[in-house]
């Protein structure tokens, strides 16, 4: 199974202290990214200090405007308030999305938790409708308890 063999490669990547944190993450978009056919836009966001917003600190896909996201504003904003998985089959479908490309169909957000508190998350963005199963939330949800081990 694919995810099986990508956990490896990410506890590999991220355990690489010669890189900055800022550089592990991009690589591991960059994994994610370049090996799962459905993850067309991979990204990390972060609370920003004291403010009640995200703030996107790395990320591999298309250009995006969104660098900065309020809590509760799409499904970004409604996971840092949630503290739950969300995911979109259909964006088009979903009232408070923020479109980021014309192309994107789904999204799937997963929050990443250090000592208990949601600290940030990875957003996956697809041009495909409705690709994300509970295989993919499992993964993500590995993923960000191993990149909590380096924050």
């Amino acid at each position: 199974m694919l995810f099986e063999d990508l956990k490896h490669q990410v506890t590999h990547l991220l355990k690489d202290n010669n890189k900055s944190v800022t550089d592990r993450l991009h690589m591991i978009c960059k994994l994610l990214k370049d090996n799962i056919d459905h993850y067309d836009w991979v990204g990390f966001y972060f609370k920003n200090e004291d403010k009640e917003e995200l703030k996107l600190r790395t990320y591999v896909g298309e250009k995006t405007d969104h660098v900065i996201i309020p809590f509760g504003k799409g499904i970004c904003g409604q996971v840092a308030v949630s503290n739950e998985n969300f995911v979109v089959p259909d964006v088009q479908a979903q009232g408070n999305y923020i479109a980021c490309s014309l192309t994107v169909k789904s999204e799937i957000v997963i929050p990443l938790f250090k000592n208990g508190e949601n600290i940030g998350q990875i957003d996956i963005d697809s041009e495909s409708l409705d690709p994300f199963t509970e295989k993919d939330e499992r993964f993500l949800e590995f993923v960000n308890q191993e990149v909590a081990k380096i924050l």
